[in-house]
């Protein structure tokens, strides 16, 4: 049969059964998880996370990492994390298992004591670094780390509560601290003892906010999180075999492959599928001090970037730029891709316009699944663009009925996963663990619909949860916050769609008899307590009790269809 008369979805499997059959590079088998369950993984994915930090000694004297006018080779990178791990486990005492947490903005440090901390097979707490002072302390409070390893911002939004606890402070980049981290990555160390791993041991615990007002610290094993890493090189190869005269054209240009990282290193997307795919096979990371779209098209332009993956806002505010697809500014880049759910289809429509033929993509995954679920690029986005890709053969997807039934292909319902890559637990939230995971399933509150070629297309949420230029942010925690203001009596947050951001905060409030209360001031309230991304776009005063059904709950979908005029 022609290749032309194959459907892409027809494509794919066969690629796929291709690709993980016996002997393959991505051959799959079967293997038994510490709670007896089988499950799908990759015969050939790494073991524990240290392995995959030793796997980029091999790319040497290569750029590595670019920040401002600081540039690292991969040597300069690992004499600093072996140094950092020396002195972490012999100095400070650092060993496998302990808790090490990591709050600084993207930058080399940050790589450094990631890749320190992974090699003593202690576990990383990558904590988010837009987070205030009540934010950081709570995910410290939640994971009880020995140490943080911060920049001087964030040592100076907790310097004072951090003094009330036992954990260890260093500082990369300003005075202050318990130890000198220019000491702890100097030369000269008597290296260190690579610990005896398994598979089932926790590596890495990364925040995720759910509907709750906390977020939860979502604990992954060695195995998870590996397996999660190799099924990105396998949605890159099903890509790229879907793709051919999209890298016969990348190939060409014969460059280093070169990603700007504006995607925060706490998100399971920053750290997964750029910091560490790219310290495996030996990629470039230019990352930018702020998110500002003039400054990160020059650097694109001046840096030969290849790959640019952001939230939606970022990438239409890039794309957005006059002449930006002009070949001068852009030629080299690949493509660019985006999250999977909640996008504007102008967005969509924008990117395959100015990029017809490049490897743009999109993917959906969680924290809770270590980034997998499903993901396309290339040509396979555009015959399915508004889709979140194909499904990852390491997880199982059901589409459930409210009763947990499994709908039949094309009926939408709530996305079940489930896999060798999911969590094992919110830390110290057995209860969140038990309700998210149920029979070995995962319940991602996510509304999805399969369709017969294998596409997953994100169509609804059900959880409280507000999705903001990818910055995930729960409605009860902007709530209660709004409620601290004496003045307020009753406060509802919901999302609202917005062409930049996707989402956008909208509350409505009702303030205490004879109060007065005006937007302005309510915004300059929430945004001294929380992080600037959390704080409400609008804010809406009203006289009248919110709606509320016959048990006092709280009627959102009225509250929202009154503030249909916003949109306007």
């Amino acid at each position: 049969m022609s290749d032309a008369l194959v459907s892409m979805g027809e494509k794919i499997r066969n690629i796929r059964a291709q690709l993980t059959s016996q002997g393959a590079p991505f051959e799959v088998q079967q293997v038994t998880l510490s709670d007896g369950r089988s499950v799908a993984a990759y015969r050939n994915a790494f073991q524990n996370l240290a392995q995959v930090i030793d796997a980029g000694r091999v790319h040497g004297a290569a750029e590595f990492m670019v920040y401002g006018e600081d540039r690292w080779t991969f040597d300069r990178f690992f004499a600093a994390a072996d140094a950092l791990a020396s002195r972490l486990q012999k100095q400070c005492g650092i060993k496998p298992g302990d808790r090490v947490a990591i709050a600084m903005r993207n930058r080399p440090e940050w790589a450094v004591a990631f890749a320190a901390i992974a090699l003593l097979g202690a576990v990383p707490v990558p904590l988010n670094s837009f987070g205030l002072s009540s934010e950081l302390m709570a995910n410290l409070e939640d994971t009880r780390p020995v140490m943080l390893i911060c920049d001087a911002d964030r040592h100076a939004r907790i310097s004072q509560a951090i003094a009330q606890t036992a954990i260890k402070v260093v500082v990369v980049d300003g005075e202050g601290g318990d130890i000198s981290w220019s000491e702890l990555t100097a030369g000269g160390h008597d290296g260190f003892v690579s610990p005896q791993l398994s598979a089932d041991e926790p590596a890495l615990i990364l925040f995720t906010s759910g509907a709750t007002s906390r977020a939860k610290g979502v604990e992954s094993t060695h195995r998870a999180v590996c397996q999660g890493i190799f099924n990105i090189d396998f949605i890159g190869a099903v890509a790229a075999m879907t793709s051919p005269d999209a890298i016969a054209a990348i190939m060409a240009r014969q460059l280093q492959p070169t990603i700007l990282s504006a995607v925060p290193l706490f998100h399971v997307s920053g750290l997964h599928a750029q910091l560490l795919v790219s310290l495996r096979h030996g990629r470039r990371l230019i990352f930018v001090h702020r998110w500002e779209p003039e400054k990160a098209a020059e650097l694109i332009r001046k840096e030969k970037v290849t790959q640019f993956n952001g939230a939606p806002s970022m990438v239409q505010q890039l794309i957005g730029l006059p002449g930006f697809e002009q070949p001068e500014s852009s030629g080299n880049l690949s493509g660019v891709g985006f999250g999977g759910a909640g996008l504007h289809p102008r967005l969509i429509d924008e990117v395959l316009a100015k990029f017809k033929g490049r490897m743009s993509g999109i993917g959906f995954g969680l924290t809770e699944s270590n980034g997998v679920c499903a993901g396309s690029s290339g040509r396979m986005f555009e015959a399915h663009p508004r889709s979140s890709g194909v499904l990852s053969p390491i997880i199982e997807v059901r589409i459930a009925d409210l009763d947990g039934t499994a709908l039949p292909i094309g009926e939408p319902g709530e996305i079940w996963l489930r896999g060798v890559t999911l969590m094992e637990r919110y830390c110290g939230d057995a209860e969140a663990t038990a309700k998210a995971m149920q029979g070995g399933w995962f319940h991602t509150g996510d509304i999805g619909v399969l369709d017969d070629e294998g596409f997953l297309t994100i169509v609804d949420r059900i959880k409280d949860v507000i999705n903001r230029s990818g910055e995930k942010i729960a409605a009860a925690e902007v709530e209660a916050c709004l409620l601290q203001h004496e003045a307020l009596e009753e406060a509802a947050v919901f999302s609202m769609p917005h062409e930049v951001t996707g989402e956008q905060v909208v509350a409505v409030v009702v303030g205490k008899t004879g109060s007065q209360v005006t937007p302005e001031l309510l915004r300059e309230f929430v945004a001294q307590r929380l992080a600037g991304y959390k704080v409400p776009s609008r804010i809406v005063v009203r006289a009248e009790p919110l709606p509320r059904n016959p048990a006092g709950k709280m009627l959102k979908a009225s509250i929202r269809k009154e503030c249909a005029h916003l949109l306007t």
